[in-house]
This record gives structure tokens, sequence and C-alpha cells, in this order.
């Protein structure tokens, strides 16, 4: 059966509105974006992609970004987004864990995609860095537009998050992410049903690599405009919201410090009443900046916490965060919330111990490739963890206390320290190394390395960083060394994290 979205709709009823519009107020209309769209998923619906039928977006914040991912959606393929600050060799680990045979790429990371690849057998597609033509249309020259029918599939997008291992691990999102049900059918009813698909123009401030600033796509799929920036800028934030009557958008903890610490005449400036819904994602938000952010934009402030593996397992509204201030809310479904002692024993409500969500479905959290990963966060099946400690109230409503994984959340940016310990470990100076998150007032935490050198060794700090450059992309390094006689290690020879944090 035939079948139709609100993308489509949009381009009959007003194809020369703006869809998208770029950082220097550029617009694509619904027309445009309409028919590059389709005629993309067309090809890509075609294309040899395997069985698991990946397409990987390497990409910073454009309008052609948008249209790639959208493409890869509707063309029944699962995107891979992929960080564009990666090395060569971290794209090449991750084109080949995911099996991604086509890939799109722009200029900041096609050289780098181009020397990973060099010896695999993918198809690369640039993106241009403004409007959404040149090589789209060569890659998509001769195909009609794609034919939507209510049955096709649509796959879930495969994400990358650091292993506590040292190597990053692919997650495919959960089902829930693209719908009630797998098909066009579900997906269609999420993206027309989801919050903010009842609102106006969508403003993306985050890198189209997280599934929080992702949810734009939907979003745009859903009929809704969007407004790209390519990085966030505070001021210019502001502006857009007032010029473009921004109703929505997705931020971090972070961007909110830096727009709070904007002097008070240029906030003044420009008007924001026309925001109805600003989700915060990204790690815990200080009570006193998300007091001062409510005391600014009103009553539009949404709060959702999860993972990448669960996608949001939580979430708060103004009204009951004001109840219940420094929640991240109550589980959302097919989630329950509980807390464990350290033998997975259930404890009372109250008691801080350890955070466990119940995936209804049975399903939980799935590292593809790693069975262990996958049971470690397991006490029972589909009963997960993200690695928090917290505790919750008579009401329900869950609070995040600590962590007992490494986990450092840094601007919103998961980084896990094993894989930066064992690029350090490689250093020849370099005998013992612990990565630490350590607070930041801007960005929440910042990774700290607590470095032992072998004995006579001697190593600078930017010679560390010189090192770690050559490996890892730029938001996993440390951004502070400090040297040690030694680490502090068990009998068991296992760190003693917990006592550095409380040193440092």
């Amino acid at each position: 059966m035939s079948a139709t979205i609100p993308l489509l709709e949009r381009a009959a009823s007003v194809p020369n509105e703006a869809a998208i519009i770029d950082d220097d107020g550029t617009a694509v209309s619904w027309a445009d974006a309409s028919d590059v769209v389709m005629r993309v998923a067309e090809r890509i619906r075609t294309s040899d992609l395997g069985a698991n039928r990946r397409v990987m977006v390497a990409a910073r914040n454009r309008p052609s970004t948008i249209i790639a991912h959208a493409a890869v959606l509707l063309g029944q393929a699962a995107a891979v987004p992929a960080n564009f600050h990666l090395t060569s060799g971290e794209f090449e680990y991750q084109v080949a864990e995911s099996g991604a045979r086509l890939l799109f790429v722009d200029s900041s990371t096609d050289a780098a995609v181009r020397q990973a690849t060099a010896a695999m057998d993918v198809t690369i597609v640039m993106l241009p860095d403004t409007g959404i033509h040149g090589e789209l249309d060569a890659f998509a020259a001769g195909a009609p537009a794609v034919q939507l029918h209510d049955d096709q599939p649509v796959r879930p997008n495969l994400l990358f998050t650091s292993g506590t291992t040292g190597r990053p691990k692919a997650v495919q999102l959960p089902p829930k992410t693209i719908g009630d049900s797998p098909d066009l059918v579900g997906f269609r009813r999420l993206i027309t049903t989801q919050r903010m698909a009842g609102y106006g123009t969508h403003l993306i401030v985050g890198p189209l690599y997280h599934n929080g600033p992702l949810t734009a796509v939907r979003l745009f799929l859903a009929g809704v405009p969007v407004v790209v920036h390519g990085s966030f800028d505070a001021e210019r934030t502001l502006a857009a919201i007032e010029q473009h009557g921004v109703e929505s958008s997705v931020m971090v903890p972070t961007h909110f410090v830096r727009l709070l610490a904007l002097p008070d005449d240029v906030r003044a400036r420009y008007d924001v009443s026309t925001l109805q819904c600003v989700v915060h994602t990204g790690g815990a938000c200080p009570m006193e900046v998300k007091r001062a952010m409510l005391d600014w934009w009103g009553l539009v402030l949404y709060e959702s916490y999860g993972g990448t593996e669960s996608g949001s397992t939580c979430s708060i509204g103004p009204a009951d965060w004001l109840t219940h201030p420094g929640s991240v809310g109550r589980a959302v479904p097919p989630f329950e919330a509980l807390i464990v002692d350290e033998d997975g024993n259930e404890l009372p409500v109250g008691t801080e111990g350890r955070l466990y969500f119940r995936d209804l479905t049975g399903r939980g959290v799935i590292y593809e490739g790693d069975p262990e990963k996958t049971a470690a966060a397991h006490i029972a099946p589909g009963v997960f963890t993200l690695g928090e400690i917290g505790k919750i109230d008579d009401d329900g409503f869950v609070y995040i206390t600590d962590r007992f994984s490494d986990m450092v959340v840094s601007g919103g940016v998961n980084i896990y320290p094993a894989e930066v310990e064992q690029v350090l470990h490689g250093h020849p100076a370099v005998a013992d190394v612990a990565c630490i998150g350590v607070p930041d007032a801007e960005m929440g935490e910042r990774l700290m390395a607590v470095v032992q050198l072998l004995p006579g060794a001697t190593v600078t700090a930017d010679e560390l960083d010189a090192w770690c450059r050559q490996s890892l992309a730029g938001y996993k390094r440390p951004r502070q060394f400090r040297f040690t006689d030694t680490l502090p290690r068990n009998a068991m020879g296992k760190l003693d994290k917990k006592s550095l944090r409380e040193r440092s």
C-alpha cells in the first residue's frame, strides 16, 4: 500500500516556504528538500548495502546533513552518525565495525574518511557545505522519487559509544526510537506524535551525531521547519530564536551555562518568548543553572535522561521539576526504575543504591558484537544499568547522586577513560595512568589524566597531549594532566578511582 509523510504534504501545500534554514539565513524550500530526499532515498534503497544496510554520515551540521539522514531513513537503511572530529584511525574502526558500504562526508571529514577506507569497498558521497545539491545530485542522477509503502522497514540508527575496555562499542538504538512497529506506519505515528512535532520552527545547536539533536531529522520529516547552526554560539542562538520565531530545541547544560554567561544587556536584547519546549539532555544540569534558565525562559525546559544504549529512560517537565528539584523525572515506558544494592537486591524507596531499569519488552541494552559487555550491564534479562547511583522518592521520581561507572560526561559528550588510558599507556615514558572526571563549571566535568612515569623518565603535559592527538579525537583528549609518584591500586590491581577523584 502506498503511503505519504508530512514532508511530502508540506512540499505539496507550501512548496516555496522554508524547510531548512542555514547559519547564514539561506533557506531550502520544502519542494527542493523533498525532491532531493526522495531521489537520494531511492538510490539508497536500490544500493547493495549488505544484510545490515548501514550508511555512515560523517559531516558537520549543514542542511545537506539533514537531507542525508532523512534519505537513509526513507531508503530502508540504518544511519551510522559519526563524530566529525574523529581521526582516520577512528573512522577506519567504525566503518569496519558497522559494515557501512555507503558514506556521506563533507569537507571536514573527506580526507580522513578516504584515508581510512582506502582498502575498503565503499562508496563515498560528498555533501555540500552550502545548499543541498552538488554530488548529491550526481549520486541520485536518474533516480525517481522513492515510492513509500506502509509496510516498508524503518531501521534504527547505529551509534558508537566509547568502550569501557578501550574500544568504542556499536549500539543499535532501541526499536522504540523508530516507533511502535518497525515499519513506515509506526515511524509516521512516532514522528507526528513526538512532543516537539506539535510546535513550530526547531533550532539545531548540538552536533547531528548525537541522538538528541538527531530528533531534528524526525521533526523535518514530520513537516517542522528547522534552523541548523554549524556550531553553538550563545548570542547567535538568541538571535535565531527571535529572528525565526523558534519554538523548540534540544540543548545540553553547557549551552545553558554559556547562555547565562552573556552580559545582562545582551540577554535582554533578544525576544525568546516564542520558545515552547527546550529538551535538555547529555548530563546533569546544576540546580542553580536550571533555576536561572527557568527564571529567564519560563516553564519550557523538559529534561530527558537516558543513554545511547537505551534512549530516554526518564523525563521530567518544568512544573514537576520545581516540586521535585534535582530529579531527572519518572521512568517512561517501556521502562521501570529500581534501586539495588551491590548484590542486586532491590532497596526500599528513598534508599541510595545502584540505579537500574527494567525494560518491559525484555530487550534491555545490546552492545553489538560484545556479549560480555551486554551481560555486564544486566542483573536479569531486560534489567540493565547505565552506571549511575541514585534513589527514587515516594512519588516515583528518580534522583542521580553519583556514578559507579568510569564514564565522564563533558559538555554533554560521553567519554570513557579506558580508551584514553590505553593510548597513554603506549607512551614510552608512562608507567601507569588513570583518567578521571573532575568538576568543571562550564562543561560539567573535564577529563584529567593522572600519570605515573617510569623511573628516570621525563615528559611534559604538552608532549602527552601531542601523543594523544595522533590517535584520539579532540574531545576525548585530557584537558588536564597531573603527575604522581604512584597510583592507588588494590590487592587485585584495580585502580581506586574514587580516591583519586576525592583528592582532585
